[in-house]
């Protein structure tokens, strides 16, 4: 399919989709899914067909709407008198409306109000500040278009800034644009992405000894991180189940700037709904030739598998990522040499996560200004959230960089529920830190969150209240730092044990203030001795909450040294472990 082959196809689209009066979309993305949205969309086609109305509705099945604490949703664009659903007039007679708590049982009432009054007890408003204070880039798509339809997305300009970046421009002028746009890596560490990729297409294939396997042409590989892993966090989840051709279309377009002729999609095996669309969208893309070999009539070819991961934590450091792509231990290794010069198989390897590849078609397209207009000086374009815990709207949400705290959670997210009062915010997953109430006016972005002891992470964000214990937050952050560390370097698959053993006898009201001093230089001896980011960020949760919610720490010390006069001793089977 070359470029005017898909301009035929976009334009044949949108034509079809503009002679329905009524499009209903309705969200089977895993949140939905589970709340048995799937049986909600046949229900709605059902009573189409018995109305008759099949003719001039659609019932589409889209991808996450967001606003998942609400789900499964619903949502019913119309034409009224005569105007196109997408399209505003000036005396407002385009009509949207969004369906909340949808069951089965209600395609009837929905569908007999189809050209009426919408069903009140059903209706959320889409003017709400959920919907109105986020800036969609990387979600534009969620919840518009049938993910496993590749003509729904070319009608919404899919596949054409890989167009554009194949006929218009040079690989050098695709880095340079990527690389003024300030496009920074979304999975956690903030790097560059320009300069990541200028690091991969300088590098020489040859500089290393290789072992490619027999099959693969490639010298030089792209790889999408999708091995999402942290605790509360379905940002990636999300758009490769809602948008998974703009990842591919990214790849394409990462893969031409850098060299590259081969890609891996690394995605965790227990999200199997995004596995299947992706495998569903590779083989779409190859059939209209937007993957393969000559893509679009040029001379750029690109091949792309999916390895799946068997839900390792440690498989999202791109060295173990790579171990495990090859068919080994997912371990990660010392470096240099860093995947830009040496990964896969010794060969030059560009590693970008979903939310970051994502970014790259509307970049090529709306320009590097355009990009850099929008979020800080420093960090640039918008950020996607997981927003959960004690909020009373969670979902997936995104949002311009520099947006503050305060604006998330009591803005977007609709405060705390049940009348009590905020705590802290968790970001960066579990390595990241605990925000305390005075910083709900920071601004979110790489540097600020540094400097306050948290992190960005992939984009987990979560909400406490004021009945939150602090020390039990730090240390389920260590249970699951422990188990999933890897055990390759003594400092994580020691000292992560030694720091929970802590917490755990200060929960139980065993400690002493000699293991405070302990657990502190635990968490320094990890933090700068551990191979990888793993055991590197294991202790930020208890840094944190030890910084902001000492008196917490301190409380249960004063409890345990209250009983008979003096601190008791630890339990016989927790002394053995010590020792």
């Amino acid at each position: 399919m070359n470029l005017e082959e898909l301009n035929a196809t976009a334009a044949s689209e949108r034509l079809a989709q503009a002679k329905k009066r009524h499009h209903i979309r309705v969200c089977v993305s895993t949140a939905c899914r589970t709340l048995n949205s799937e049986q909600v969309a046949r229900e709605l086609e059902g009573e189409l067909k018995r109305r008759g109305q099949n003719g001039d509705a659609e019932v589409k099945c889209v991808g996450c709407r967001g606003l998942c604490s609400l789900g499964p949703m619903v949502e019913i664009e119309s034409q009224v008198n005569g105007q196109a659903a997408t399209a505003t007039t000036e005396d407002g007679q385009r009509r949207s409306v969004l369906y909340q708590f949808v069951k089965p049982e209600d395609a009837d009432e929905i569908i007999a109000h189809l050209d009426g009054e919408p069903v009140k007890r059903l209706e959320t408003p889409l003017d709400q500040p959920f919907f109105t204070r986020q800036t969609k880039i990387v979600l534009e798509h969620c919840g518009k278009i049938d993910p496993e339809r590749i003509e729904d997305y070319i009608a919404v300009g899919g596949y054409q800034a890989l167009m554009k970046a194949l006929t218009e421009m040079t690989p050098q002028q695709v880095i340079d644009e990527i690389t003024r746009s300030g496009l920074r890596g979304r999975g956690g560490a903030g790097f560059p992405t320009g300069l990541k990729w200028g690091t991969v297409a300088k590098a020489d294939p040859n500089a290393y000894p290789t072992n490619v396997p027999a099959g693969i042409q490639s010298r030089k590989f792209v790889v999408c991180n999708g091995d999402e892993g942290d605790p509360g966090a379905f940002m990636d989840r999300s758009v490769m189940e809602g948008d998974p051709h703009r990842i591919l279309e990214g790849m394409a377009i990462a893969a031409y700037a850098v060299g590259a002729n081969h890609g891996f999609i690394y995605v965790r095996a227990e999200y199997a709904l995004a596995v299947k669309r992706l495998r569903a969208a590779i083989r779409q893309a190859q059939r209209v030739g937007l993957l393969g070999n000559n893509i679009g009539g040029t001379a750029f070819s690109l091949n792309v598998d999916i390895r799946l991961g068997a839900g390792a934590f440690v498989c999202g450091e791109e060295t173990a990522l790579m171990a495990s792509i090859e068919g080994g231990r997912g371990m990660p290794r010392p470096r240099p040499p860093f995947p830009a010069e040496s990964g896969l198989w010794g060969c030059p390897t560009l590693i970008n996560n979903v939310e970051t590849l994502a970014n790259v078609p509307p970049i090529v397209m709306n320009g590097a200004d355009w990009f850099a207009g929008i979020g800080t000086e420093k960090s640039k374009g918008t950020k996607v959230f997981a927003l959960t815990g004690q909020v009373v709207h969670t979902g997936l949400i995104e949002v311009p960089m520099g947006i503050t705290l305060r604006e998330i959670v009591f803005d977007i997210g609709g405060g705390i529920p049940g009348g009590r009062q905020f705590k802290a915010v968790q970001t960066g997953g579990p390595s990241g830190g605990c925000i305390p109430t005075q910083f709900l006016d920071m601004p979110v972005d790489y540097e600020s969150l540094a400097k306050v002891g948290s992190i960005m992470g992939s984009g987990g964000m979560i909400v406490m209240d004021d009945s939150t214990d602090m020390v039990e937050v730090a240390r389920f952050f260590m249970e699951f730092c422990m188990d999933e560390s890897c055990g390759k370097c003594i400092p994580c698959r020691a000292g992560t044990v030694q720091m929970h053993r802590i917490l755990t006898k200060i929960q139980e009201g065993q400690a002493t203030r000699r293991d405070i001093q302990i657990l502190e230089e635990l968490c320094d001896m990890v933090k700068h001795t551990s191979l990888c980011g793993l055991g590197q960020s294991a202790p930020n949760p208890i840094i944190s909450t030890l910084r902001y919610f000492r008196d917490e720490y301190e409380k249960k010390l004063a409890a345990s040294s209250d009983m008979n006069g003096k601190t008791p001793e630890p339990p016989a089977q927790l002394a053995a472990q010590s020792s």
